[in-house]
């Protein structure tokens, strides 16, 4: 099973510094792999959900690799990533989209099915039950903490 921090959160949402470069090593210093908000306006970019909102930079990005899966929040990040070997999605109101590693990165709510990413299942763990969670590769929530 594949534990993903959602922006760095391991212990509930921290909004003060969900999506920062040193909340997302501190996630991955502990083993978790992590989901991030890219941003790229004018070659530059930005991590945050909502708006780009902390500067970052492609070493960063590169450097950890191995452990992120990148949210692109808007074209210009897809673009960016398109040849580079990371690991990253773009979707909005989606139930499902696929990785550029071919993982299926389930959407809040979304009916758990096979090998997918399981997003939040806490927003709605009352309609599944836990042995369900046992179909997903991976789980990516905010309380990564409580299903380890």
């Amino acid at each position: 099973m594949i534990f993903i921090a959602h922006r760095g959160n391991i212990n509930g949402p921290n909004i003060e510094r969900e999506n920062t470069e040193e909340y997302i090593l501190e996630a991955l210093y502990k083993g978790y792999d992590c989901e991030i908000d890219l941003w790229v306006i004018d070659d530059i970019l930005y991590l945050g959900h909502d708006d780009p909102m902390y500067k970052t930079s492609k070493e960063f990005i590169l450097n950890n690799s191995n452990n992120l899966w990148i949210h692109c929040k808007n074209h210009e990040a897809l673009q960016y990533l398109i040849n580079t070997d990371t690991n990253y999605f773009y979707h909005d109101k989606d139930n499902y989209t696929i990785t550029s590693k071919n993982v299926i990165w389930g959407n809040i709510n979304s009916e758990i099915i096979n090998n997918m990413i399981c997003v939040m299942p806490e927003k709605y763990i009352q309609y599944i039950n836990k042995s369900q969670l046992l179909k997903c590769i991976g789980i990516c929530t905010d309380y990564i903490n409580c299903y380890v």
